[in-house]
């Protein structure tokens, strides 16, 4: 009996460790309490990376703001899905603020992320500042389900935020 349970134990603590694997935990008032404060799930795409150290808000519009069209710099930054391709899930948009977005495709075409992602997402790859055509704008807006006056608003280029993903991770 002695050793049904010890065995038991020793897999609620196998368990219990693997868990924690992506969970913020933080010390309680004596050695023996411990809280987790913040359990972070994430699903990954392309290649593996971390939501370490990823950049926000601002210090991502730094990084851009830096860039000349034709410029690259690998950055790794997380900001909310604003939207994605309806088709494949081969693109997604994401809210760096409320006036900047960041048009991810993914390298290689290597991976999608699902047509209904949604939440925040974390980028690793290259950033860079590219001048958009009427037509790639239009074909955008139609994958992504906007209606058709608004494809027909499109009228001139646009200089975008741009990104080369190799690895995603869209929180649960």
């Amino acid at each position: 009996m002695k050793r049904y349970f010890l065995s038991f134990l020793l897999v609620v603590l196998i368990v219990r460790c693997r868990h924690t694997e992506d969970s913020a935990i933080v010390e309680g008032k004596s050695d023996e309490e411990t809280t987790i404060v913040q359990e972070i799930n994430y699903e990954h795409y392309g290649a593996k990376i971390t939501p370490d150290d990823a950049l926000i808000h601002q210090a991502v519009i730094e990084k851009y703001s830096a860039l000349k069209t034709g410029d690259t710099t690998d950055i790794k930054f997380r900001a909310p899905i604003e939207s994605v391709c309806k088709g494949k899930g081969c693109w997604i948009r994401l809210a760096v603020d409320p006036e900047n977005e960041v048009f991810v495709k993914f390298k290689d075409y290597g991976f999608f992320v699902p047509k209904d992602a949604s939440g925040e997402a974390v980028v690793q790859g290259k950033a860079f500042v590219e001048e958009v055509s009427i037509e790639e704008q239009q074909h955008l807006a139609l994958d992504a389900g906007r209606s058709a006056d608004f494809i027909a608003a499109i009228i001139e280029p646009k200089r975008e935020f741009r990104f080369l993903a190799e690895g995603v991770l869209i929180r649960e």
